[in-house]
């Protein structure tokens, strides 16, 4: 006797699903206007050469604008930091705690790593239309570290580490000595 063969099990109801085309748009379906900028006349492939031809300026000088607009951003980054940082400080309190001095540390980190780096971050938008303009934006940016250095040094002295008192320089004054002797009479 010759076996039979098996008759597959049906697919699960998503294959099925996956696989049959999508029902005609209702009525109601049909009144939703299409999103801004698409057409059913164009092909997908067209639509993204459109998109991407509309979004590169074309002119060295649109260009520049563009370069000039994000140096601007990133120069005045730093001054969105002082808020959260003046905060931080204020918070973290006056004592001598590991969490304070770290605090501390990374305050006076960012600050000097930002002046030592500030040619090799605005080099991406320097070019021979915003070498000029690019003069005041990074000076900005390096007022905007120096003000998060003077946030550090307030919260230094706050702390009672800058040596700011006459006490504090105790051990390089010398005795002073008295032009005349003093007798004690002890009687």
């Amino acid at each position: 006797m010759a076996a039979q063969p098996l008759n597959p099990p049906p697919p699960p109801e998503w294959v099925v699903r996956l696989n049959t085309p999508m029902p005609r748009p209702s009525k109601e379906a049909a009144k939703i206007p299409d999103p801004p900028g698409y057409s059913k006349k164009m092909g997908g492939k067209h639509l993204a050469q459109q998109s991407s031809t509309a979004a590169a300026p074309t002119k060295p000088e649109e260009t520049d604008t563009l370069k000039l607009k994000k140096a601007w951003e990133i120069a005045l980054a730093p001054s969105k930091q002082i808020p959260m940082n003046a905060i931080m400080m204020y918070m973290s309190g006056n004592s001598l705690q590991i969490f304070s001095i770290m605090m501390v540390f990374m305050l006076f980190k960012g600050p000097i790593q930002g002046l030592i780096n500030t040619n090799t971050v605005f080099t991406k938008f320097e070019t021979e239309g915003t070498r000029g303009k690019l003069l005041g934006v990074k000076a900005i940016y390096v007022v905007m570290q120096l003000v998060l250095l003077c946030l550090g040094i307030w919260k230094v002295n706050a702390m009672g580490l800058l040596p700011t008192t006459r006490s504090d320089w105790l051990a390089w004054e010398s005795e002073r000595q008295s032009l005349e002797p003093a007798y004690f009479a002890f009687g």
